[in-house]
């Protein structure tokens, strides 16, 4: 409670003290860590802040919302809680040479059908290697902050970012400021910083991290903000999710505001004409790579007209006018000391290389995958062997080659087992297939495999159930089948280790929360070969339920965009296979699944749209998607309950059906206009 004892004169004052420091320490945290160019000395500045704190702490009403105090960390979490992003924050595609990014460039020119001669104008910035966060300011002042998470939905780490000096907890100036704004940014640990941090922790006994990544994540995902505190975090923002009346005519002009606004931007950062000077840029800085204050993994590549941008669109989960443009694998030799093999979802055996601890991308590695018994014997490689191992797009460790000129006779050669090595049971290899499967299906190991598949983040996403409690409910036979999960009652959870009563609800409610899932979260998480999570879209949207696909034939499956035979065919030997079948009817029994929201209004609402051949811009599934976002309906065939035919290139029978019934026939130009696209 504010004092009584003071007069009202005073109490003014002191709010009004309060006020200004408040704006004083807030310019001075951007002079130090923005500018990196401070006015004052550490001295001054900590007197400042003390001040701030007695005054506070005798006065708690008149603290402000965005108060620097509030970033020496808070109450410890119990858990974090979800948080949805108004906008996606969606992914970037690869290009992991400089031959792919000519040819993102090539159809980047298509899309906006350019002349190939006239050079585009791209913004290229750094790609930091660290943790996307989403900030969203309302009114300028920040009100909450969430992890990337699955692209659509983060984790809140609102207070934890607090802590973070280079975060602004209010933005600058206020030109142009809109009254919502959501800032994405990267959440990086210095490399001077992940250095001293790891030797702290080794000081302790504490495990070290990997690489400044894992360590930036850790520290940002901590209940007790006090650590997150503690850990000299920094950030870097570089774009825009939701806004209300936010506009700019290019990227680099994006940037320019944010900058102006208070928050952080890349120094390194150019607009440039054409693919050619892209790709100078980015052998500038792989040539300063080594010695920059951070790590990063290649340069973001970004048509620098928004305009140029909202009109290449998206696919899948990428924007098409943007690219990260990646540097080659860093790579290392080692010591090939053994070879394991480990038992997949599905069966595959893969062989994995026990290799001498060795720094790469800086990680330390001690395995590496061999991928399959053929590439063993297309590159020769024996245990003993000293060998080239790669970090395939900076993530997964992979023999590259074997320099023989230092074998010395003694290497072993390695075959594959006939026998899985986890149950004993047969092994085959199917004719044209590269790989070895388990043909058990009661084999332990791909159960554990099934299970971690079926509650990824990407699939039910059951939070807290890792690898290791995977392990244990299989290991002591809790969890058999999928439905298994669900029927786990808290006094079997307390006979594992590491469980006690609270984490035991904990656990118990988060599979209580994964219960009404989204159909394609589902139908990706029944781990079937080929169907990833862009496949599981697509047959959510066009069956709209999982039972459907316990009867679809191969003239029903090829009907989904980007289905073709051999999905289909895996598609219709998962659910043909009586155990697979059991085993999905007793998981779908505990669930209340979310079919795909169709919009009820919109432009289109109660039309029906068939489309057939290929467009000049969009992919079919991106017409789809739009239409469907403005209340239409996509069917696969054409009737007399066709409102319209969207034609391409090679339309093929159903432009001819479309003719003979009548049906109004029009282009992709002309269902964008319909869009007001």
């Amino acid at each position: 409670m504010v004092s009584s004892k003071l007069s009202n004169a005073s109490l003014t004052a002191v709010a009004q003290r309060i006020r200004d420091l408040t704006a004083q320490i807030h310019h001075h945290d951007f002079r130090y860590y923005v500018l990196d160019d401070p006015e004052i000395s550490d001295a001054e500045y900590d007197k400042l802040f003390r001040e701030l704190e007695n005054l506070e702490k005798q006065h708690p009403d008149f603290r402000l919302s965005d108060s620097p105090t509030f970033r020496v960390g808070g109450k410890v979490a119990e858990a974090f809680q979800k948080s949805r992003h108004r906008v996606p924050m969606l992914s970037l595609a690869n290009a992991l040479s400089e031959e792919e990014f000519r040819a993102f460039d090539v159809r980047a020119h298509r899309f906006l059908e350019v002349d190939p001669a006239k050079n585009l104008e791209y913004f290229v910035e750094l790609k930091f290697d660290g943790l996307s966060i989403n900030l969203t300011y309302e009114d300028g002042t920040l009100v909450s902050a969430a992890t990337r998470g699955d692209g659509e939905t983060g984790e809140d780490v609102t207070q934890n970012v607090r802590t973070i000096r280079a975060v602004p907890l209010r933005i600058q100036g206020g030109a142009h400021l809109p009254k919502l704004i959501e800032i994405r940014g990267e959440v990086i640990l210095p490399v001077k910083d992940f250095e001293k941090l790891n030797q702290e922790q080794g000081k302790k006994r504490q495990k070290l991290f990997a690489n400044p990544r894992n360590a930036a994540a850790g520290s940002l995902r901590q209940l007790d903000p006090a650590i997150t505190a503690s850990r000299p975090l920094t950030l870097y923002t570089y774009g825009f999710g939701y806004s209300e009346g936010l506009s700019a005519p290019t990227m680099a002009a994006y940037e320019d505001l944010l900058a102006s606004w208070g928050f952080p931007v890349g120094k390194w950062r150019t607009v440039c004409h054409g693919a050619e000077e892209v790709i100078r840029f980015y052998r500038k800085i792989e040539a300063q790579r080594e010695v920059l204050p951070f790590e990063i993994d290649g340069v973001v590549v970004k048509l620098n007209r928004i305009a140029e941008l909202d009109r290449a669109g998206f696919i899948s989960r990428s924007p098409r006018g943007m690219v990260a443009f990646k540097y080659p694998p860093r790579q290392e030799t080692t010591i090939i000391e053994d070879i394991i093999v480990q038992v997949g979802r599905t069966g595959a055996l893969t062989p994995v290389a026990i290799v001498s601890p060795v720094q790469l991308g800086g990680a330390s590695v001690r395995r590496a995958t061999l991928h399959n018994q053929d590439e063993i014997d297309r590159k020769d490689i024996r245990i003993g062997d000293r060998v080239v191992i790669q970090r395939a797009g900076d993530v997964i460790p992979e023999v590259v080659s074997v320099v023989t000129d230092v074998r010395t006779g003694k290497e072993i050669k390695f075959r594959l087992p006939v026998h899985c090595p986890v149950c004993g049971s047969a092994v085959e290899k199917k004719p044209g297939e590269a790989v070895s499967r388990c043909v058990s299906r009661n084999c332990v190991a791909q159960l554990k495999e099934r299970i971690r598949h079926l509650v990824m983040i990407d699939a039910l996403n059951v939070d807290g159930l890792g690898e290791r409690i995977v392990e244990q409910l299989v290991d002591a036979g809790f969890v058999k089948t999928y439905a298994d999960i669900f029927d786990l009652k808290k006094e079997q959870l307390l006979e594992l280790e590491g469980f006690a009563e609270k984490s035991s609800e904990n656990l118990l409610k988060a599979i209580q929360d994964a219960r009404q899932p989204d159909l394609y979260r589902v139908i990706f998480g029944l781990g079937i070969r080929h169907v990833g999570e862009s496949t599981a879209k697509l047959l959510a949207r066009h069956f709209a339920e999982v039972e459907p696909l316990f009867t679809a034939t191969e003239q029903d499956l090829l009907q989904v965009e980007e289905v073709g035979p051999e999905v289909a065919k895996s598609l219709i030997e998962f659910f043909r296979d009586p155990e697979h079948r059991k085993e999905t009817k007793a998981l779908l029994n505990h669930l209340q699944i979310k079919a795909p929201v169709r919009a009820a209004g919109g432009r289109l609402a109660g039309k029906t749209f068939v489309l057939t051949g290929t467009f000049p811009t969009l992919a079919r599934s991106e017409a789809t998607q739009l239409i469907e976002a403005e209340g239409g309906k996509v069917s696969s065939s054409v009737s007399k309950k066709t409102d319209y035919v969207v034609a391409g290139e090679e339309a093929g029978s159903k432009l001819d059906r479309a003719r003979d019934l009548g049906v109004p026939v029009f282009d992709e130009a002309a269902l964008l206009k319909m869009l007001g696209k």
